[in-house]
């Protein structure tokens, strides 16, 4: 899903996203960010993404979908801290 798209998203069922946390300063993954960067993460490339990421229905449909995805993740991200947050709370900065 593409960041502009969000709200054309139900509001009235909650939406999962991947939250990824940059581990250090121009961390790898997303060269020149700051320490503890939020990023969302791009169910195409399997990398942190500012503009473009995968959106699941439950909370379960997301650690699902990062267990089937774990290698690809932990190559694309070494390091980060990935937590599956509410969409909303994430938009809010609680997540």
């Amino acid at each position: 899903m593409l960041k502009s798209e969000v709200n054309a998203l139900d509001p009235r069922r909650p939406h999962w996203v991947l939250a990824v946390e940059a581990p250090g300063r121009n961390w790898c993954a997303a060269p020149g960010c700051r320490a503890h960067a939020r990023f969302l993460v791009d169910e195409i490339s399997k990398a942190p993404s500012r503009s473009r990421f995968a959106v699941f229905g439950s909370r379960a449909e997301c650690l699902t979908w990062v267990m089937a995805h774990r290698l690809e993740l932990n190559a694309h991200m070494p390091g980060a801290r990935m937590r599956p947050v509410p969409l909303a709370d994430w938009l809010l900065g609680l997540g």
